[in-house]
């Protein structure tokens, strides 16, 4: 019986980090702690959405438990997690 040769190839490296890299998002959780206000405004400053946006996603967080607040690379959605928990806030971020 002859031995059977498996090939294996390895995916580079540079597509392994992109699939991480992009498509990153960051999850905000509900808490029974912070405000409307607090929430809305921590959403302001994290995301630079405006009123309606920010309000809409602390409505989304309220009644669903959690929300994706923001997508994007993961350099910034870890800026975005770390504003949003400067008051505390749970968040986190999936690949």
């Amino acid at each position: 019986m002859k031995n059977a040769v498996i090939e294996y190839q390895e995916e580079p490296l540079i597509e392994l980090i992109d699939d991480i890299a992009f498509g990153t998002r960051v999850i905000l959780f509900n808490d029974e702690i912070h405000s409307f206000d607090e929430v809305i405004n921590q959403l302001i400053k994290a995301i630079g959405c405006d009123l309606n946006r920010a309000t809409d996603l602390a409505n989304e967080v309220h009644n669903t438990g959690k929300a994706a607040v923001y997508e994007g690379d993961l350099d910034e959605c870890l800026q975005v997690s770390s504003v949003l928990e400067e008051i505390g806030l749970l968040t986190q971020i999936e690949c």
